[in-house]
């Protein structure tokens, strides 16, 4: 394993949709996020669930922490 792969954590930020305000730690400046919430099933067999997915982009206008990311509406 090579140390030269491994990337500093940075502080960033979702804009917008459910995670509105909400931060967190990243590595590498991923170019999106995908946000999952839980939803409620009734019915459903044993052990199904769903969830509603949600992605936020990297705004590059972003150069220092936190770095942004705003909801796409339109994804997934």
């Amino acid at each position: 394993m090579e140390t030269t792969d491994v990337r500093a954590w940075e502080t960033a930020m979702l804009a917008g949709g459910p995670a509105d305000g909400m931060r967190m730690r990243v590595s590498g400046r991923p170019r999106v996020i995908q946000v999952t919430y839980e939803c409620q099933v009734e019915g459903a067999p044993y052990g199904v669930r769903a969830e509603g997915v949600y992605v936020y982009r990297r705004d590059h206008s972003a150069t220092s922490e936190p770095l942004r990311y705003g909801f796409d509406i339109a994804s997934p």
